[in-house]
């Protein structure tokens, strides 16, 4: 049988990855054999350095079964304690999605709003903070990838700190292509997964945190199979996970670590992202689509355009196009605007930024769409 042909994903994840990335799972490896055990705790120890810190520092990272969502729930359900109070900054849907997580777990929940064009505002935190001293823990979505617009993360948690509450940051569309040191950043508890900017495939999650914070946390785990701190005792005490382990993805993130080393870490893989996104700007705006942010908050990772102007453009028929093509987009989540979103993230160069415009012109006029530049 012939190979099915692979479409390049120019979507928020899961991304395209390196052939030596899928290579690594081509084999089995059991869950408790020290060979497996081994590779756990190189990745646990590569994630440290890549946020500028080390266990000898105060800080220890877990991995965690599931997507990003499963990993920030699990901070949720056992690192706050029930009588704990979360403060969510909020200009897009990841960040409601955390506020909902807490409401679940029977959470007293308090929320910050912005329109999703507008970053979240320090002074607001602080004024939110000292109106509130009942206010344990704030929860902040770093690069909100509802629109790919940045938050500030540095000025959120030093307010954060100064006010003594706890932060939690989703880390998941910045880490591992936006530098992020935690040594000289005071964050509580940092959450991302493998299959975002680390170049790796679905399967985990993973939360770096200060030790002396989840340890003191005990008892306060309102999930069993997302007990963080259980999560993280089991794997200090046996090097082995509680549940079955995703295997296969976690060979395939041993190898996508190495090739973020290899291409010189965090800062250059931003670096080609950001060469990536402002081609696909420019490019876009010479088609006829608007970007949905202003430059000075644009993430390198995603971009959201809103829809042509032209009464020939339908979305549904556009994405469908592009796809059978072999190029797949991602529709909007914007409550207000009507949008769809393009990933520069992942392994893509010049070359298959070229072939989307390319296509994307190419759709665009067997649509009938006038092409006048933005």
């Amino acid at each position: 049988m012939d190979a099915p042909q692979e479409k390049l994903l120019f979507t928020p994840g899961p991304l395209n990855t390196s052939p030596t990335v899928k290579q690594a799972m081509l084999r089995d490896l059991g869950s408790r054999d020290d060979e497996f055990t081994g590779i756990v705790a190189e990745i646990r120890s590569e994630l440290l350095a890549l946020a500028g810190t080390s266990a000898e520092d105060g800080f220890d990272a877990v991995l965690m079964q599931g997507s990003g969502t499963f990993g920030l729930e699990s901070v949720c359900a056992s690192g706050i304690p029930a009588d704990g109070e979360l403060l969510v900054l909020i200009n897009g849907v990841y960040g409601r999605r955390i506020a909902h997580i807490a409401r679940t777990l029977g959470m007293a929940v308090w929320e910050l709003d912005w329109d999703e064009d507008h970053p979240v505002a320090p002074g607001s935190v602080e004024e939110a903070l000292v109106e509130h001293p009942e206010i344990s823990h704030v929860a902040m979505v770093h690069c909100e990838t509802t629109t790919g617009i940045m938050n500030p993360l540095q000025e959120v948690a030093e307010i954060v700190k100064s006010h003594g509450r706890h932060f939690i940051v989703d880390a998941m569309s910045s880490f591992g292509a936006v530098p992020i040191d935690m040594s000289k950043t005071p964050i509580d508890y940092l959450v991302s997964s493998s299959n975002k900017c680390m170049e790796g495939v679905p399967g985990f999650s993973f939360v770096l945190f200060r030790t002396e914070v989840l340890e003191a946390t005990k008892g306060a785990a309102r999930s069993v199979s997302l007990d963080l701190r259980e999560q993280w005792k089991t794997l200090e005490e046996t090097g082995q996970f509680r549940f079955t382990p995703p295997t296969h993805a976690i060979l395939a993130f041993r190898q996508a670590l190495r090739e973020l080393k290899s291409e010189g870490g965090p800062e250059a893989r931003g670096s080609r992202y950001s060469t990536m996104q402002e081609m696909l700007s420019e490019g876009m705006l010479e088609l006829g689509f608007q970007p949905y942010l202003a430059s000075e908050v644009q993430s390198p990772v995603i971009t959201t355009f809103r829809y042509h102007k032209d009464s020939a453009f339908d979305f549904e028929g556009f994405y469908h196009r592009l796809t059978e093509s072999g190029f797949v987009i991602y529709p909007g989540k914007l409550s207000e605007a009507d949008c769809f979103r393009v990933g520069s993230a992942g392994q893509i160069g010049v070359e298959e930024i070229i072939a989307l415009l390319v296509a994307v012109r190419t759709t665009l006029e067997d649509m009938g769409v006038t092409l006048t530049p933005v």
